[in-house]
């Protein structure tokens, strides 16, 4: 495959020319605007890397699209995969919460993540995937299960990251104990009755088993090899301590402050590309842009919106004047991050992890999507 004449999105720059992939690799890239016999002329469309995606609760939408169901999980995995492959992300790390609540009567939250994991891990090895998928593990330290579930998982199942999640009302997230009251009660309908019975009961798992679920997902990443992230950071007390653990993302940073002190860590921030395209969190937490006039944004994420992992870089490169800076924060840098040396860049000799855009009225309309040089959407 030759994609010629087009705008190549490199990790520093942007040049125009063309490049080869052969057996799924970048095998060269030239300079110019020639369009050589064979080749697809892109007529200066932007030829970007695959994007990656660290972060995302896209696939607990496909499997629960209403409260009370849940879809037949093969069938929402293919259309999860579909999905990230239709918007230009060719890897993602699946974002899986272990840790439950089995006991209180007004929120239950089962266990799902090995039966999960063994479902997107058969899929993965049976060809049902267009795009690249690992193991992302969400550690819930306000949960009764975390320790139990943890063990269930091991090396073999070369889990890419870890995070370290603590929803407990009033910090980090949810400082702002209304917000957390409007989140809740508005996806479980919890009556107003029930939100204070509910909060005590939160403060007291995390009085009694958080700081010994925090060491055993520490221990837990060490053993899987994947790298630790921590989630929702506010104060630079707790990025020492996620420096302390060996943390090395920070999932969402909610202040200037934490993410200020991350960077001293040599902590890489992620924001999400919902609080980046509107504009602002809908927990009424940092902005993302106000982080990145910073130069304290290093990732995006998609979250919760998928097309947003695109279109807030593209946002990204148009506010700082250089898209390759801002394509970075979603191919090169969580590539690095995370390990993976074969893709995240426009190099010869890595993976044809490809997307093709161009701008539409300052938009990203996207043309194709190659995975391994293969065309995926």
């Amino acid at each position: 495959m030759i994609l010629a004449n087009a705008t190549l999105v490199l990790e520093d720059e942007t040049i125009r020319g063309s490049l080869v992939v052969k057996d799924g690799v970048i095998a060269a890239i030239d300079s110019g605007t020639a369009v050589p016999k064979g080749a697809e002329d892109c007529e200066g469309d932007y030829i970007a890397p695959g994007l990656i995606e660290l972060h995302t609760d896209n696939l607990e939408r496909h499997i629960h699209p209403r409260p009370k169901v849940d879809w037949p999980h093969q069938a929402a995995i293919v259309a999860h995969d579909a999905e990230l492959a239709s918007v230009g992300i060719t890897t993602v790390f699946d974002a899986i919460r272990v840790g439950s609540i089995l006991s209180d009567p007004n929120k239950k939250y089962g266990k799902y993540a090995r039966e999960m994991a063994n479902e997107i891990l058969s899929m993965r090895e049976h060809g049902g995937l267009k795009i690249s998928h690992h193991l992302h593990l969400r550690a819930e330290t306000c949960s009764e299960t975390l320790i139990e579930e943890l063990e269930e998982f091991g090396a073999e199942d070369r889990i890419g990251i870890v995070s370290l999640m603590d929803h407990t009302p009033g910090q980090r997230q949810f400082t702002d104990v209304s917000k957390f009251e409007s989140y809740v009660r508005g996806k479980y309908a919890l009556p107003a009755e029930g939100f204070k019975e509910y909060c005590d009961f939160l403060y007291g798992l995390r009085d009694r088993l958080g700081e010994k679920h925090e060491q055993a997902t520490v221990a837990a990443a060490k053993r899987f090899g994947a790298v630790l992230a921590s989630h929702d950071d506010t104060t630079a007390e707790q990025v020492n301590t996620s420096a302390s653990y060996g943390i090395h993302l920070a999932e969402f940073p909610t202040t200037v402050e934490a993410a200020r002190a991350c960077h001293q860590k040599e902590i890489a921030t992620i924001m999400g590309g919902p609080n980046l395209v509107r504009g602002g969190s809908h927990s009424g937490n940092v902005a993302a842009i106000d982080l990145a006039d910073l130069d304290l944004l290093d990732i995006i994420s998609s979250d919760y919106v998928p097309a947003s992992l695109l279109l807030g870089a593209v946002q990204l490169g148009q506010h700082w004047g250089d898209m390759a800076k801002g394509l970075a924060t979603v191919t090169a840098t969580p590539a690095r991050m995370t390990g993976l040396q074969d893709r995240g860049r426009i190099e010869t000799g890595l993976q044809g992890d490809l997307i093709r855009f161009r701008l539409t009225e300052g938009v990203p309309a996207l043309r194709a999507v190659w995975s391994k040089g293969n065309r995926v959407a």
